[in-house]
């Protein structure tokens, strides 16, 4: 099957992105270097393509008790323009996806990973039960960028017809680019303030050039990992998968047991002694890997799910999942790195955490 590209793709491999294969795209690892490109971010500003993001609109009246049925955090709750973190588990709790919905005065979309689009779309429209909603796909028609980091706002600034800098943390505006209707959200996934854009894709690369000329570093999805990992932010097909339910995975506060959803009754009654999601800090410079074994007394009592050099705490960082009774933080442990047991602390998430 032939990876997507998004309308970026020729800027990146004419620029010196090193194209990879992900989620079914062909999308830029890197340009200048990881280490360059999330220290960019974490100091001055970054820009992401992002377009592999699954964008979702929701036409028709019923839709805002189907996303109620769905997804885990609380929907009639959303005030006008807020963004909103959650899941999307199936009946037995487990995590399809991770997402966000958006509120807007004429009802409301959602993005969803680029790996789980397709199952994702599939999930809604097999759920829509007889009610007036359709589920619309508008990636292929959209581009999406994040500028992302603490000159993000300036670099922004003119950009569009409404200032991002009036926007709260995890709100968004409908907008206007370049006379054409977009989308400007306050979020991101790297830890640093900044901002995601929905264009049509036919500005995708004006955009891009503009804010690159306004001096944002162009940066891969290499930095983005590196930057998430750092600030604990989970990734669906690492900390989350089919077999993972949101409790364990740390993100009990997006979900909302007051009000009835897909797999509610199915994470109520989960085993308590299931693993949980942790951090660790490795001693010397050598990563642990997804996979690597969490030991005790060299005996197993978990998993690396993430694991890289964090370049701004300038060592290894890693999260996994740990039996309950070893999650302690300040607990010594050992990850098996490729035959060597390392010592590793059980530290608290986030590892890094911006000043306000």
């Amino acid at each position: 099957m032939t990876n997507l590209r998004t309308a970026l793709y020729d800027w990146h491999a004419s620029h010196g992105g090193r194209m990879v294969p992900f989620a079914g795209w062909e999308m830029p690892v890197q340009y200048t270097g990881i280490v360059a490109e999330h220290q960019a971010v974490r100091t001055s500003a970054g820009v992401f393509d992002i377009s592999h993001m699954g964008r979702l609109s929701f036409p028709g009246k019923d839709v805002l008790p189907f996303l109620e049925d769905i997804f885990t955090n609380s929907v009639a709750s959303m005030k006008l323009d807020q963004v909103r973190y959650g899941l999307v588990c199936n009946d037995r709790g487990q995590i399809l996806d991770d997402v966000l919905i958006y509120r807007w005065p004429y009802g409301y979309s959602m993005v969803v990973n680029g790996a789980n689009r397709t199952k994702i779309v599939a999930w809604l429209e097999a759920h829509v039960a007889g009610r007036d909603v359709a589920v619309a796909d508008l990636t292929l028609e959209t581009a999406m960028i994040a500028l992302q980091g603490p000159k993000s706002l300036a670099i922004a600034a003119g950009l569009f017809d409404v200032d991002p800098s009036t926007l709260k943390y995890y709100y968004a505006a409908p907008a206007l680019y370049c006379r054409q209707p977009c989308v400007v959200s306050r979020t991101g996934y790297t830890g640093e303030d900044g901002l995601e854009v929905i264009v049509p894709k036919d500005l995708a690369v004006t955009l891009w050039s503009e804010i690159v000329e306004r001096g944002a570093l162009p940066c891969g999805l290499g930095a983005r990992d590196t930057l998430r990992l750092e600030a604990a932010m989970p990734l669906y097909g690492h900390e989350l998968d089919e077999t993972i339910d949101p409790v364990q995975a740390g993100l009990g506060w997006a979900v909302k047991f007051d009000k009835p959803f897909l797999g509610r009754e199915a994470i109520q009654a989960r085993d308590a002694h299931r693993p949980v999601r942790v951090g660790l800090a490795l001693d010397g410079k050598r990563a642990a890997r997804e996979g690597s074994m969490i030991l005790l007394g060299g005996q197993a009592v978990g998993r690396v799910t993430s694991g890289s050099f964090a370049p701004t705490l300038d060592r290894p960082v890693a999260m996994g999942y740990i039996a309950p009774p070893y999650t302690k933080p300040g607990l010594t442990l050992d990850v098996d790195i490729r035959g060597t047991a390392t010592p590793a602390t059980v530290v608290a998430l986030p590892f890094y955490k911006r000043a306000k």
